[in-house]
């Protein structure tokens, strides 16, 4: 099967970051599933518009916290 027909499910990992995943495989370990799939190109539309801050979300929060304490 080839990537235009294959299906993908959106996964996430903890810390916020998204990709693309075949429906049917294992997922991998820290992955889930956000509940969108469908081709390729569906799925990297929804990825465009959910993951609006690439940062890993370590690094988000670190900035927060930074700002909080004003430094």
């Amino acid at each position: 099967m080839n990537n235009e027909t294959e299906m993908f499910d959106v996964v996430i990992n903890p810390q916020g970051q998204y990709s693309v995943w075949p429906q049917g495989k294992v997922m991998a370990i820290g992955w889930r599933a956000v509940g969108a799939g469908g081709e390729r190109q569906a799925c990297l539309a929804y990825i465009d518009e959910h993951w609006t801050d690439m940062r890993p979300r370590s690094l988000r929060e670190a900035g927060v916290q930074r700002a909080a304490v004003g430094q």
